[in-house]
């Protein structure tokens, strides 16, 4: 019988090279209130979800992120609609990938985008 988790990934951590800046963007785009936690070897800034027990979380941590174009995508949803997303990115000196093309799922529409470092996100809409 094949696994089937509530969650497939539950925990994602981001390589940035400066935590300051990074956690200023991820603030402003996503609207996060991140916290550093030095509880582990590195310091992290803390994705924390409304619901805990979910399991699904992540953080930001001093690493050196991929290559453009060579790493994974982080999906990450947004607090309102795309082109307001889209716009925070631009304002937080990330970038809008693709030319902002937006692709619909059954689930919702995202686009794509790089933070300041080069890590991809998609910038996800869900079906309201």
């Amino acid at each position: 019988m094949p696994f089937t988790p509530t969650n497939p990934f539950v925990w994602i951590e981001i390589p940035v090279t400066d935590m300051d800046k990074a956690m200023a963007f991820y603030s402003k785009v996503f609207g996060y209130d991140l916290k550093i936690d030095n509880t582990g070897p590195n310091p992290m800034a803390m994705f924390t979800p409304k619901d805990v027990q979910t399991g699904t979380a992540g953080h930001l941590y001093p690493g050196k992120p991929a290559a453009k174009g060579t790493g994974m995508s982080a999906h990450m949803e947004i607090p309102d609609d795309l082109d307001a997303a889209k716009a925070r990115v631009v304002e937080a000196g990330g970038t809008i990938e693709l030319d902002g093309h937006v692709v619909e799922i059954p689930a919702g529409s995202f686009a794509y985008a790089t933070d300041p470092d080069g890590n991809s996100i998609g910038l996800f809409q869900p079906k309201r």
